[in-house]
């Protein structure tokens, strides 16, 4: 399942990554968004604008497209 399509207070993991390109990856693992880290949908901009979640005690705003680089499970 992709980001965008939960909901503000679902929580979830990252289970892998969408995107081939391995700089991209690494920049998305120094964010925190390694495999298995659990996080919560804080907000979400409408019309597909950025999310915002939290994750390891902290906050990160994600653009769209850095949304659907990487594919989640909901809990």
């Amino acid at each position: 399942m992709k980001l965008k399509k939960m909901k503000v207070g679902d929580n979830g993991t990252v289970s892998d990554f969408s995107t081939s390109d391995p700089q991209y990856r690494q920049k998305l693992l120094r964010m925190g968004l390694i495999r298995n880290a659990e996080f919560t949908v804080v907000r979400k901009a409408p019309f597909g604008g950025p999310i915002e979640i939290e994750i390891k005690g902290f906050r990160l705003v994600l653009r769209s497209n850095e949304a659907d680089a990487f594919e989640v499970e909901k809990k």
